[in-house]
């Protein structure tokens, strides 16, 4: 089987361009750990300092791509973005999650990639090229890209596991990539409907399930751990195949049903109620996803014109987020998200962009930017809530996709010592 073409060769890697753009060269060192069928394995933050730092444009980009992938899943073009989306430049992209994986056999070469919940192929070839060893099968190739079947290993070597036949999609072409070779696609097998040719009907089975098929793993799921912001070379985010890590996070785990709403049924996408302050709704138990490819907390328009509103934030032309006065900001109330009946707080320190990377984004140091912007589309779109990096690392989340002794199928949320911190 091979991997469908595209109407222009620039479109191959053009996935990854739209969703993960640019990145500066910080090397991850992670390495693997197995205990009672969970494989864990650290990841690191990575920032561009340079270029365009438009990240609402680059956001919305994504939130359309994704939108219109679910509501036509399994369609040719439905795991490409569009030409309007392929347009956003390499530099906007300021910051990104990249894992190491390791493909080929002795010496297998070590690939970084982005860490995606919104795909779930695995995708190389955007910096180091594919190199073949004794343990590559050619599945299928056309003038566009060519699809592998080969070993791919978690973690540093001797420490980590081994997937003997994983399906890997090597890019011919590549555009606008720097310091990262591809994307780790974590997201549910679904999305890779419409992938393959001439079988446009199958799928590719992931990383995630391939663990499991194999044994290494107990339960269908991967969790992801973040940390707010702090700065360009922390290793600190963690995922977590086969369950979840009880270290990383506070109290109980509430598993929430995945939603029934495309097109966020498509992805890891819970309903969710949001009010801002203690009598301010904003959204009534609306469809959302979670997405490790968004930078920031998007909600519906109506829903961010309410928010807007009840702060007095200003929209700033420069960064082209919203923004506050110091004295605004000391008023600033936290946001109540209830999913599957259990509230959750982001805090008023959580809804604000970290004032020492201001200008990173061409902002004023003296400035409060908020990270909460428009998704692109009235309530009732089917996604009005994504649930970015912002959002996720102030809380710890497991995507479950079969039920085991400890979590239900759904989308695990629980709160971690970064929920109420005060970093930004």
């Amino acid at each position: 089987m091979l991997f469908l073409p595209l109407p222009k060769l620039s479109h191959v890697l053009n996935l990854l361009l739209m969703l993960f753009e640019g990145a500066t060269s910080v090397r991850a060192s992670p390495a693997a750990a197995v205990v009672d069928n969970l494989v864990t394995m650290p990841f690191v933050k990575r920032f561009n300092f340079t270029g365009s730092t438009k990240i609402l444009q680059r956001d919305q980009a994504r939130a359309r791509n994704l939108r219109a992938r679910g509501i036509s899943p399994g369609t040719k073009t439905s795991p490409f973005p569009s030409p309007e989306a392929s347009s956003i430049t390499a530099q906007n992209q300021l910051m990104q999650y990249v894992a190491e994986i390791r493909v080929g056999a002795v010496p297998p070469t070590t690939y970084e990639l982005i860490v995606d919940t919104g795909s779930s192929n695995v995708w190389v070839g955007a910096g180091q090229t594919y190199v073949q060893t004794v343990t590559s099968r050619l599945a299928g190739d056309n003038v566009v890209c060519v699809e592998w079947i080969d070993s791919v290993g978690i973690g540093g070597t001797g420490l980590g596991l081994e997937i003997p036949y994983q399906s890997i999609g090597v890019a011919s072409e590549s555009v606008g990539f720097e310091g990262v070779d591809g994307v780790l696609g974590l997201g549910p097998r679904d999305l890779s409907l419409g992938t393959l040719s001439p079988d446009i009907n199958s799928t590719v089975a992931t990383v995630v399930q391939n663990l499991f098929n194999q044994g290494d793993t107990g339960f269908l799921s991967v969790s992801i751990s973040f940390e707010p912001i702090l700065g360009p070379d922390d290793v600190s985010g963690e995922l977590t195949f086969g369950g979840v890590d009880t270290s990383r996070f506070i109290g109980d785990i509430n598993v929430a049903p995945f939603t029934t709403i495309s097109p966020s049924s498509q992805y890891y996408g819970v309903d969710q109620a949001v009010r801002y302050g203690s009598s301010t709704p904003l959204l009534n138990n609306n469809p959302g996803i979670f997405d490790t490819g968004t930078t920031l907390l998007l909600i519906a328009t109506d829903a961010l014109n309410t928010y807007v509103e009840a702060i007095g934030a200003t929209f700033d032309d420069e960064t082209e987020l919203y923004r506050i006065s110091p004295a605004q900001y000391a008023d600033l109330q936290s946001m109540f998200f209830t999913i599957n009946d259990v509230v959750y707080e982001f805090t008023a320190n959580a809804q604000i962009w970290p004032r020492s990377l201001n200008t990173l984004i061409g902002g004023s140091p003296d400035c409060v930017y908020l990270i909460v912007g428009d998704v692109g589309a009235y309530s009732g779109s089917g996604m009005d809530i994504i649930n970015g990096m912002a959002f996720m690392e102030r809380f710890y989340t497991s995507f479950n996709t079969n039920t085991g002794a400890h979590l239900s199928i759904g989308v695990g949320i629980a709160n971690t010592p970064n929920t109420h911190a005060t970093t930004n």
